[in-house]
Order: structure tokens, then sequence, then C-alpha cells
């Protein structure tokens, strides 16, 4: 039995097509330049057109880096309830500078909202335990969950005192 044979060329790309794409890419979502050269690697370009093609997201605006900082930022903090320290990981993760990533918690994240975030999912996680009996287990298993969440463990522990949990 013939099976038809499987075309393993790459579809070749013009530096338009690619900026068009690249620019698809950036709208979708805010991107960094880690995230865009990453993507353009796919490609396999020589880095004269790499660097025209970033050149050019940046000159249109579809590749800014504090915006990227500060959407991230706001949007993990406020749907994926993230902490201080999964953010910090993630943005050096993606090479982004310190001093931007200290701009961006220090302009988007509100210290009240920050404290809710923590207790609501500190809260949360101890009523998904009600079968856990070892008060010290329960406790640990949360403060586990709020450390990976990327909370610091000061208010991690003030959260748990907060709550009464025992």
């Amino acid at each position: 039995m013939n099976f038809p044979q499987k075309n393993n060329t790459k579809k070749i790309y013009t530096i338009d097509e690619i900026k068009d794409k690249m620019a698809k890419y950036c709208l979708y979502q805010d991107r960094c330049h880690w995230e865009v050269e990453k993507k353009i690697r796919e490609y396999d370009l020589i880095p004269e057109a790499k660097n025209e093609i970033i050149f050019k997201l940046i000159d249109y605006g579809f590749l800014n880096e504090e915006r990227f900082v500060f959407s991230f930022v706001r949007g993990k903090v406020n749907q994926k309830m993230w902490g201080k320290n999964r953010l910090r990981q993630e943005l050096k993760m993606r090479n982004i500078d310190q001093k931007l990533i200290d701009s961006a918690f220090k302009e988007e994240i509100d210290s009240d909202k920050y404290w809710i975030n923590i207790t609501r999912l500190a809260e949360k996680k101890y009523n998904s335990l009600y079968s856990e009996r070892d008060s010290f287990k329960k406790i640990n298993k949360i403060k586990s969950f709020l450390a990976y969440k990327g909370y610091e463990f000061d208010l991690i522990n003030d959260a748990i005192e907060t709550l009464n949990i025992k």
C-alpha cells in the first residue's frame, strides 16, 4: 500500500510577509522583545532582517516593552492573582529590566487589592482542604499554594493569621 509522501519543505516568506505576521502577533496581545525575537527565530532570517523587523515593530508602535510590562503586571494581578515574586520571576525570564519591573509594581499593584487577593486565595484554598484533618498539613498546603502564586512569606503568614486558620 502506498501512502502519500509528506512534503517537508518549509514555506518561504518575504520580509514584508514576516513583518505583517509579527505585527499581527503583537496586535493579538502585548509582547516583549524577548517573545518577538523568539517568534522571529522560527523564520530563520539573517540578523539584519531580524533587526529591521524589530525596528519597524517598535517604530510603528506594535512593540513597546513598557506597555507590555504594565499590561502583564495588571493582568496577572487582577486575573490570575499572582504575587510579586511570581511576577518578578516571569518578567526576568523575559529579560525585562529591574527598573521597569519596579515601576510597574508601583503603578499597577494596589496594596489593598493585593491584600484582598492573598486573603481570598488563602480562604479558597482552606475551604478546598476540608477533608484534611491535620491542621499543620493544612496550613503548610496553604502556604505552599500562596508561595507558588508568588506571594511574600511575611504576607502569607499575616493572611493565615488574619483568617484565623488553625
